[in-house]
């Protein structure tokens, strides 16, 4: 099978292969700089931007953390971040992922503009008025991710009576993707909601609106065989995540890609999160401590994502997540929360992008 090139909206992606925005700090200006270069689309995380280069942007800490979500969600560290990936790829396109979840989404979306994103890539919720904030960039492109044709139809359908546009493509992500997941806990093993049956789906409705909208495969994507096997479902794409974690250019600590490299098969998870929907990660100790009752105090320093209601969630699951998800970055296995695919297992060693991207793309 021939992989043609992926067109959204009027940027063009030489391979048809989006790296999945990876927070905190997993895909930052070395990861999505180097993916851009290859070939794919690089996507930088918007997520905890505050410790980007040792936190030498933020101005504000408590507790050696960036206070508050002006802080954590930094707006110079973003634009630095592009900065420097631009260093890497060039023009090529580059894109950001901004979750709909956090505090200050439309702030955060405006900066990742100004910062030079091509394209914007939005989860964690609807964002039916992502295009509200990107209305002085006309060339940024606007991805939002949904597991439903449904959730697709709703986000068309505002946007068009609201804005006159609609999304210029959309991931349909299953719930075997590392990180959050659209579904609750109990649906994400149900047959109906697997990645092969949402395709059709999606595709389906998409179609009725514009036959030209990349629909674009994530979640549980490892290799050449799956990217086939989406391709042939009516995906135009795929947005792969782990492997690209598992990769030297990877901006994460050598710690984090040691626990994802270290993780066997029954040590992938799902568990709760303060963000309401379950997540994908490995069981480390932190995880073993939270189970106990034991995990590290909740102080809600960042206030990074609405739903937690400023720490409220988090007391009830047991962590907070800017602050696990930051020390996992930081290469601290105690209490970092890491998360991965449900196939990062397969992994046993780290690769260059360049060759990742290889493997992929070489019939």
């Amino acid at each position: 099978m021939n992989l043609k090139p992926l067109k959204i909206g009027k940027w063009e992606i030489k391979y048809p292969i989006i790296q999945g925005g990876m927070g905190l700090g997993i895909s930052w200006d070395k990861l999505a700089g180097n993916v851009s270069k290859e070939g794919c689309l690089g996507v930088i995380s918007a997520v905890g931007t505050g410790y980007y280069e040792k936190e030498s942007y933020v101005r504000q800490k408590v507790e050696g953390r960036p206070l508050t979500e002006k802080e954590f969600y930094n707006h110079d560290a973003l634009i630095k971040i592009f900065e420097n990936a631009r260093k890497i790829c060039g023009e090529a396109p580059l894109g950001c992922n901004v979750l709909y979840a956090i505090n200050d989404y439309g702030r955060v979306v405006r900066d990742a503009c100004e910062a030079g994103a091509n394209i914007i890539i939005t989860g964690a919720g609807l964002p039916t008025d992502m295009p509200e904030f990107t209305k002085d960039f006309p060339d940024v492109a606007l991805v939002p991710i949904v597991s439903t044709g449904r959730a697709f139809k709703l986000i068309a359908k505002r946007w068009e009576k609201r804005y006159g546009r609609i999304p210029d493509a959309v991931i349909v992500e299953g719930p075997l993707s590392g990180g959050h997941q659209g579904f609750k806990y109990e649906d994400c093993f149900k047959e109906e909601n697997q990645l092969e049956n949402l395709i059709p789906d999606v595709r389906e409705e998409v179609n009725r609106w514009d036959k030209n909208i990349p629909v674009i495969a994530a979640g549980g994507i490892w290799d050449r065989k799956d990217i086939e096997k989406f391709l042939s479902l009516g995906a135009n794409g795929v947005q792969m995540g782990t492997r690209f974690a598992l990769t030297y250019e990877c901006d994460a600590s050598d710690n984090f890609k040691q626990v994802l490299l270290n993780a066997k098969k029954d040590d992938i998870i799902l568990m709760k999160s303060p963000v309401g929907y379950p997540a994908r990660g490995v069981r480390t100790k932190l995880i073993q401590k939270v189970e106990k009752k034991e995990g590290p105090k909740v102080k809600c320093i960042s206030n990074c994502v609405a739903p937690c209601h400023r720490g409220e969630e988090a007391r009830k699951v047991g962590y907070c997540i800017a602050d696990r998800l930051a020390d996992a970055y930081l290469g601290d296995t105690e209490n970092g929360l890491f998360f991965s695919g449900a196939y990062g297992y397969k992994a046993d060693k780290l690769i260059h992008v360049k060759d990742l991207i290889k493997e992929l793309v070489e019939e």
